[in-house]
């Protein structure tokens, strides 16, 4: 990756340094211009020398600025542009400084003329730019002209009055009367020091250096603009050329800005001087303010050309730093990549001793290697610790080279160690076998070169056994471990191959043994008897005394089994003997079957299960964050990297949040948020259900990851082939697609669950159990609601919005009967016919009929649909619990019985779980209803859902149990017979027919809807303690729960939270059994067919209703 695929990562604060020297030169810039006259000294220059006019830097008593125009012979030939020229420049230098100021006039004409007075007036009143306050005129000296210009003067008052004030003097000793002796000069007989040639050179300097500073912020800011849109090349040469050319410029620059500061502070110094000899000069005050803001504003300039240059040129350093760690990374890894190709072609399979120690010379190289190379990418990774202490601007990156080197010089490291372990026990085993065959070589030798006619006397036979006992303390250890150990001690090790030669070796161990323990069973009995000596015959050996006997011929061993102890802390025994395991461990030995077993005695403590459940789920839970972020950086970042740009398909690029869905969402909450939560439960994992509690909204980000995952899937099915995915993978080293992946989020949802139950099983009775057992029952929610959304968009044919119906409670597949009434006549779907199987879905406010059909994908990435077939609203729904023939079944009704539906679920507890979902909803209906009717004030006496009958009888909404003949769809019709008041029990909607419910309107002032009456033809079995017979089977849904098999005799203890204490007399177990599936157990046709065994009157019974 070059510099320029950071281009995003320019500092924030090289920016804020440029903001910065655009600012500063932006306030010079507004103070050159106030400074700065439109006309310069070099285009009035001639007219200045000659002294035309000039500015005396007196002023008036009013601080009036006073323009001196002296006498000049050549005055009147001066053209009237250049006048104004003159006029202009000699005004704008106060008005620069002082705006609004007024101006004085001196007009010496005391060897002049009227006429030439009379001109001068007009000129300067047609030509003069600034607010002129007052002329004074020094009338001609000799009696003609003074004379004329009086009498002149008094004739033409009136129109040069009209146009400017005009004051005629008749000597210098008048001028006092308007202007201070010190600020008049010495032609006039004051006291002020001026000398126009220094006034000129003074104006020259200044306007220079004004000049100048205004070009050196122009080549600054175009400097500091030309550097901030400067794009960084990709490559390292032409980095380091723009930097050495840029900072050729800034040298340059930097040059430039000492030379103006050095004419600054000379003109300041010059400044100051002329202020010392006149304090009263207000020109020098003011210019020497000038210069000196000049200069000031120039530093703030150059301090932030310096702070933006400095940033820029670090930024472009540690471009080039980032390029060449980069390229080192780059490098490294394709050596690292060499090294780990060669290691995995590096085969560990020998069989000899002479393989073994040539692989192990092989493998010293092949680590040396590795140790070269490892030790270079150590200074790679240290010098990118230097890059990111220095606080390098792509330290993430270069922090996660880094951990990438490490990644892979730990892998190689470990596979390296891994293989010299395993050739160096194979190395040990082949040197102890060949150790083991020597010494059975030497045992057989010693054997066959012990003669006969030596072991005849006691001696020598005590001799020869002496003799076998010392070679037998010589023996290898390994032949006293056993060939069934020896394979245990080496399994990692072990091959078909090396099992055979250990085979043969304790084959021929054995033989030898045989042979050994014969000989010392002989030489005992020789030792023990006093033989006489006789000279024996011995025939001559087959073998020569000196050479080693022959290899046995090995015989196949029976398989072996041992059985021992072994001290396995942190599991729980399942057997009887609470401190006890035994295990077994089968290993065959050659062709036989043989088994060796351990045994595993020990006591396991619950806390430390729980630290070794709570160890695995966060461990399990920081490679699934790794897991995440690999996913994130190298699949979906690489999708904006303009590398890969080729690879990948302009719709795939679109549709990148439909193929990840919110998988940042999931990865930014388990990296930041839960995994330090589960980290400090390490030590106390019983906290741990408190944070599941706390997150649990957190968790709902699954149930939109889960619903988009049909999507994505489609997706990637559609472009699994794409070079783009091939490329990330194969950079990310991964060995499962991408797919693998995505799916890990669903896998992770379920595996909390099971570690919880983990838990919540070595808790029991301790701290934090209660949070354990909620934060269980919250992720078992979380899971069901998933599955259930993630059918609820499956469903088509629905033409109104399922969000309207409200949340999905529960999903399932059913086999469903129907039955419709339509005025007097009625249409039934006999139950004898084939049932329709339906997927039912119940939301808050409806339940929807639909029909599951296979119609997407091919194999196993069919997924089903659903298609809509009918709604029932839930304000018109009503149950029947039960109906005879099958425990499964239940009734739903709607509109008064107008349809009639039998529900056949595919076990008893799925039955009773919608059962208790429709009961909720049913009853919160009925709650709502009441509730309004007391807020209206509309409470009325009664609510009948039958013709009148007794107040005895009033109407209940209460949950009744009907028992449909198996032959029926559904109960009859009237509901009101005889025949069917008996035996039921059922839930009415809220929203009944007119027929049935009277209105709300009359709901009100009755006794409660919920409250039971006492006597009625219908009869609901209030559990007591006592004997009962089982009418329906159940099974064990808990740890806590029991076996119940129809006509078991069984024993009702005590209620506690909804469940009986459950004693089953016929099977000898005792449990806890919800009280809804027990009164399916006992009750359901107590009318008819059961009664309490020892109490077959005692029934409590209440009053039931009819829809």
């Amino acid at each position: 990756m070059g510099p320029s695929a950071l281009q995003e990562g320019e500092t924030k604060e090289e920016m804020e340094s440029y903001h910065d020297l655009l600012q500063a030169s932006s306030q010079l810039e507004n103070t050159l211009q106030q400074v700065a006259v439109p006309v310069s000294l070099k285009e009035v220059g001639g007219y200045i020398e000659k002294q035309v006019a000039y500015l005396s830097g007196g002023r008036g008593k009013d601080s009036s600025v006073i323009i001196t125009l002296p006498e000049c012979s050549a005055f009147s030939d001066i053209p009237e542009e250049a006048l104004a020229k003159v006029f202009t420049y000699l005004t704008l230098i106060p008005r620069a400084r002082q705006p609004g100021v007024k101006f004085i006039i001196i007009l010496d004409r005391r060897l002049d003329t009227w006429a030439s007075i009379k001109t001068a007036l007009a000129r300067i009143a047609a030509s003069f730019p600034g607010n002129l306050h007052l002329v004074l005129v020094l009338r001609p000296t000799s009696f003609f002209h003074r004379t004329v210009t009086d009498i002149g003067f008094r004739f033409s008052q009136d129109d040069f009055m009209l146009k400017m004030p005009v004051v005629m003097l008749s000597s210098v000793t008048d001028l006092l009367h308007y202007i201070s002796e010190n600020q008049l000069t010495s032609e006039f007989g004051g006291t002020l020091d001026y000398c126009h040639s220094d006034w000129i050179v003074l104006r020259t300097a200044i306007e220079s250096f004004a000049v100048t500073v205004k070009d050196i912020a122009q080549m600054l800011q175009g400097f500091g603009t030309e550097l901030a849109e400067t794009e960084v090349p990709d490559k390292g040469k032409a980095i380091e050329y723009l930097l050495e050319n840029q900072t050729a410029k800034y040298r340059k620059l930097k040059e430039a800005i000492r030379s103006v500061s050095k004419e600054g502070h000379r003109l300041l110094s010059s400044l100051e001087t002329s202020e010392k000899e006149d304090d009263c000069h207000w020109d020098v005050k003011l210019d020497w303010e000038t210069v000196q803001r000049l200069l000031a504003q120039l530093r703030d300039m150059e301090s932030a050309f310096d702070g933006f240059f400095e940033k820029h040129h670090l930024k472009l350093h540690q471009y080039l730093q980032l390029l060449k760690y980069e390229q080192s990374f780059q490098e490294m890894e394709l050596c690292l990549g060499h090294l780990t190709a060669q290691e995995r072609e590096f085969s560990v399979a020998v069989e000899t001793l002479a393989q073994t120690e040539q692989a192990l010379k092989k493998l010293n190289t092949l680590e040396s290697n590795a140790q070269e190379v490892v030790s270079r990418a150590q200074i790679i990774i240290l010098h990118g610790h230097q890059l990111s202490a220095n606080h390098h601007f792509a330290v993430a990156l270069i922090m996660q080279r880094c951990n990438e080197l490490r990644h892979h010089c730990d892998t190689l490291n470990a596979a390296l160690r891994s293989k010299h372990t395993h050739l160096k026990h194979t190395h040990q085993l082949l040197i102890s076998l060949g150790q083991a065959q020597t010494w059975c070589d030497d045992a057989a030798y010693l054997l066959a070169n012990q003669l006969v006619e030596n072991c005849q006397s006691r001696l020598g036979a005590q001799a020869a056994l002496k003799d076998i006992e010392q070679f037998l303390g010589g023996a290898p250890s390994i032949l006293s471990t056993g060939a069934d150990i020896l394979k245990i001690e080496y399994e990692a090790v072990v091959t078909p191959n090396l099992q055979a030669q250990i085979g043969k070796t304790f084959e021929k161990y054995a033989a030898v043994h045989q042979m050994i323990e014969n000989r010392q069973t002989s030489l005992r009995k020789l030792a023990d008897k006093h033989v006489r000596p006789i000279q024996l015959v011995t025939p001559r050996p087959e073998n020569p005394p000196h050479s080693k006997s022959p290899l046995f011929s090995p015989k196949h061993a029976d398989g072996l089994k041992f059985t021992f102890d072994l001290s396995l802390p942190g599991k729980r025994s399942s057997r009887k003997t609470p401190h006890t395991r035994k295990i077994e461990v089968i290993h065959d030995y050659q062709e036989s079957p043989g088994c060796v077993s351990y045994s595993l005695e020990g006591d396991d403590s619950p806390d430390l299960l729980k630290r070794h459940v709570m160890r695995e789920l966060i461990e399990t839970e920081r490679i699934y964050v790794e897991e995440l972020l690999s996913v994130l950086l190298g699949y979906r970042a690489e999708m904006d990297n303009p590398e890969l740009s080729g690879l990948l398909t302009p719709i795939l690029h679109s549709k990148r949040d439909v193929l990840f869905g919110n998988l940042p969402e999931i990865y930014n909450f388990h990296s930041r948020i839960f995994l330090q939560d589960l980290e400090g439960c390490l030590e106390a994992p019983e906290g741990v259900g408190a944070y599941f509690l706390k997150r649990k909204e957190s968790f709902q980000m699954y149930e939109c990851y889960c619903q988009n995952k049909p999507r994505s899937d489609a997706l990637w099915r559609q472009f699994s082939d794409c070079a783009f995915f091939q490329e990330c993978q194969k950079k990310l080293e991964h060995k499962l697609g991408l797919d693998s992946y995505l799916l890990k989020p669903v896998q992770r949802l379920t595996k909390y669950q099971l570690l919880l139950k983990e838990l919540l099983k070595y808790s029991t009775d301790s701290e934090g159990t209660s949070e354990l057992q909620e934060a269980l029952t919250a992720m078992l929610d979380l899971l069901k609601s998933v599955n259930d959304s993630m059918h609820q968009i499956s469903i088509t044919g629905y033409e109104g919005d399922l969000c309207e119906l409200g949340h999905v409670l529960m999903q399932g597949s059913f086999s469903v009967w129907i039955s419709h009434k339509k005025g007097p006549t009625r249409m039934k779907e006999l139950a004898r016919f084939k049932p329709m199987q339906r997927h039912l879905f119940l939301y808050e406010r409806a339940l929807l009929f639909c029909k599951r059909r296979e119609e997407h994908g091919d194999g196993c990435d069919k997924t089903p649909s659903y298609s809509f077939k009918h709604c029932l609203k839930m304000t018109a729904v009503g149950i029947t619990e039960n109906v005879k023939g099958d425990v499964k079944k239940f009734e739903i009704w709607y509109s008064g019985r107008e349809e009639v539906y039998i529900v056949q679920a595919p076990t008893v507890e799925v039955k009773m779980a919608w059962l208790n979902e429709l009961r909720r909803i049913l009853t919160n209906q009925q709650k709502l209803l009441r509730d309004e009717a007391y807020q209206h004030g509309q409470m009325v006496e009664h609510m009948q859902l039958s013709p009148p009958i007794p107040e005895s009888k009033q109407q209940r909404a209460s949950v009744s149990s009907e028992e449909t003949e198996s032959g029926r769809s559904s109960p009859d019709p009237q509901p009101h017979s005889p025949k069917h008041q008996h035996n039921r029990r059922s839930w009415p909607g809220a929203n009944q027919s007119r027929g049935n419910c009277e209105g709300l309107e009359e709901w009100s002032g009755g006794p409660d809807v919920f409250n039971p009456s006492d006597t009625d033809d219908g009869v609901l079995l209030a559990m007591s303690p006592g004997r009962y017979r089982a009418l329906a089977d159940s099974l064990q849904n808990g740890p806590d729960s029991i076996t119940i098999k129809c006509g078991d005799n069984i024993q009702l203890q005590y209620e506690e939270k909804g469940r009986w204490l459950v004693k089953n007399l016929s099977r000898r177990q005792e449990g806890f059994v919800a009280a809804a599936s027990l009164r399916l157990i006992v009750g359901h046709s107590s009318r008819r067919h059961f009664s309490r065994l020892g109490d077959p009157g005692n029934l409590k019974v209440r009053k039931l209703s009819s829809p």
